[in-house]
């Protein structure tokens, strides 16, 4: 049976940071990745035939100058620097996103501008006083009107569910700091062709944002490298071998883990394991059962289907990607690789598009055959107009489990339950990054929550609270003071969890 000090589940962002942090102080670590292939996890880049694409899109972009820092590290001479541009297709027009003031006014109409206004003049006077949904939610920030148009369609379409059953939360941690009155003031500001620099003592919301850094062929680039650094470091890497069963011996401090790999089954034991799975899969992997599994076997997910397609013509739009809030077509987004970086995309007279689409493993558009999705694809891209079926030379699928923990109304309870049974049985399980902790956290903020884990477990103690990371909005949007007081502020974290019966 082999050891090691720490065991880590999953090699995506926050499984490798802190196996690269770990190696770099000493720690003798192993990690294990379902993936036969690939590292990175949702934030890996796939090669198909040489077009570059990733799963999703992820911008390079944190007010962390620690999780910068980091990222040049690892990564210290190809990250380039990419202009943001997104935009919004609604009623057959393009909205720049964040919002051109008088663009939209064009494009709405000086009617339904003036309605959308007197909209959210009526939710400030008289708003919901509590917003437990993602329509009352938003509805406060930016009236109903707004809502209607510009957030229920495409959010319908991640989700898979109406807009009425998603928490607030989601929309209090994606569009942090954002209303109807900043949203004008920045687009006034851009409508001039001006920065949207803040004033002093402003915030910038990420939102906003107006550039980003981006590994010059794609974020699994980053991932690559940071696997190679762990390894030689003296870090272990099992690829393809993925959870059984593991089990917590108290009086000897010790996890015993079974996991199954390439030549079958494999024994290990650790003193901490650090986990980015989905939490449903962990808690049901523990032996004997937690407490809290019937929690965490009620948490739920969204599953993620990106078509790449090959078009022959160049620079079809500049866009990194487009929402896409047309209910008549199931694609909820469209990527343009090239515009995140050039060296993504071969041939220069040829474009790659990602046609992302939203839906639950098991389900019709899931079970779909790769030519049928790829079918489909071609007739919703033309449909929006952003290219003729025969102008597309190729394609393929690739399918994401678990890409997004939803937020219905009941996940906090469950999740609040689970943290209490793991800090109440299991001292040394860390939970880590987006699906493991059950939030939906960006690539940064998996990161530190990475970060803040290693610096726990080499002083021995609880020093940071590993959850505040992105639900403090200081810490989520501050500059370099501002992310020193939030760590400060999840500093010795007050105990949750509730006496043994």
């Amino acid at each position: 049976m082999e050891h090691s000090d720490v065991f880590v589940i999953g090699a995506g962002p926050a499984g490798l940071t802190a196996a690269y942090l770990l190696t770099k102080a000493g720690v003798s670590t192993r990690v294990i990745e379902a993936d036969p292939t690939y590292v990175g996890g949702i934030s890996r880049t796939v090669n198909y035939n040489g077009f570059l694409f990733d799963i999703g899109g992820h911008r390079f972009f944190s007010k962390s100058k620690e999780v910068v820092d980091l990222w040049h590290e690892l990564l210290p001479d190809d990250i380039i620097q990419r202009p943001r541009l997104s935009r919004i297709y609604y009623d057959g027009s393009h909205y720049s996103y964040p919002l051109k003031a008088f663009e939209a006014l064009r494009n709405l109409g000086i009617i339904e501008s003036a309605l959308c206004v007197a909209s959210f003049a009526y939710k400030k006077a008289f708003p919901h006083a509590d917003p437990q949904t993602f329509r009352q939610w938003v509805s406060n920030q930016f009236g109903e009107r707004l809502f209607s148009i510009f957030f229920k369609t495409y959010t319908e379409k991640v989700w898979g569910m109406s807009c009425d059953e998603i928490s607030a939360d989601w929309a209090a941690q994606r569009i942090k700091g954002l209303d109807l009155w900043s949203a004008i003031r920045d687009g006034v500001r851009r409508s001039f062709g001006k920065r949207a620099a803040p004033q002093p003592g402003e915030a910038v919301i990420k939102t906003l944002i107006e550039s980003f850094e981006y590994p010059r062929k794609g974020p699994g680039m980053m991932w690559e490298a940071a696997a190679a650094k762990v390894t030689a470091q003296g870090g272990d890497i099992l690829m393809g071998h993925r959870l059984e069963k593991m089990s917590w011996d108290a009086k000897k401090g010790l996890w015993t883990i079974v996991v199954e790999g390439p030549e079958g089954a494999r024994m290990f034991t650790a003193r901490h394991v650090i986990s980015s799975a989905p939490i449903r899969e962990l808690m049901g992997s523990i032996t004997p059962r937690p407490v809290s599994a019937d929690d965490a076997e009620r948490l739920r997910y969204r599953d993620f289907i990106t078509v790449a397609l090959i078009v022959d013509k160049p620079d079809l739009f500049p866009d990194n990607w487009i929402y896409i809030h047309d209910p008549n077509v199931r694609v909820g987004r469209v990527q343009n690789f090239r515009s995140w970086s050039p060296e993504m995309v071969p041939d220069e007279k040829l474009s790659c598009l990602g046609l992302e689409y939203f839906c639950f493993e098991g389900d019709g558009l899931w079970n779909a055959p790769d030519a049928e999705l790829i079918a489909l694809a071609k007739r919703e891209l033309a449909h929006i107009g952003l290219a003729r079926q025969d102008e597309v030379k190729d394609g393929c699928v690739v399918r994401q489990k678990k890409a997004y923990p939803v937020y219905d109304d009941a996940y906090r309870a469950h999740v609040d339950a689970i943290r209490d049974d793991i800090a109440l049985h299991y001292p040394t399980l860390h939970l880590v990054g987006r699906n493991g902790m059950h939030k939906y956290n960006n690539q940064d903020h998996a990161m530190m929550t990475a970060m803040l884990t290693v610096r726990n477990i080499l002083a021995g103690e609880q020093l940071y609270d590993v959850w505040g990371v992105n639900e403090d909005a200081e810490y989520h949007e501050a500059g370099r003071g501002g992310e020193q007081a939030a760590l400060a502020s999840i500093r010795q974290v007050p105990q949750r969890v509730r006496p043994a019966a």
